[in-house]
């Protein structure tokens, strides 16, 4: 017999991931993850280290004029990360 109620997998794994408590984590990391196509290869050489903490990425930026190009661009780069991740992760960026 045919069930009427038909998901796709995509949605059964979505839903799966919500009722785990895993679907924010998995979106955080996807975030973290895509930094360097976001910001770009030289960005990325200049990057040690990123986490995210209260819809707040940290991003550690060793050269100090890299740094405040990069706070200028903290919406744009909000957005980008946002959409490559496909929903609402993180609200702002802070570099330190």
């Amino acid at each position: 017999m045919f069930r009427k109620d038909v998901k796709s997998l995509t949605e059964i794994l979505g839903q799966c991931l919500r009722e785990n408590g895993l679907e924010t984590p998995m979106n955080q990391t996807h975030v973290i993850e895509s930094w360097e196509k976001v910001a770009g290869p030289v960005v990325a050489r200049y990057t040690e280290d990123k986490y995210i903490r209260n819809q707040t990425l940290f991003v550690k930026i060793t050269n100090p004029a890299l740094r405040a190009d990069l706070s200028m661009m903290k919406t744009q780069l909000v957005s980008k990360l946002n959409q490559e991740a496909g929903s609402f992760v993180i609200a702002d960026i802070r570099f330190c």
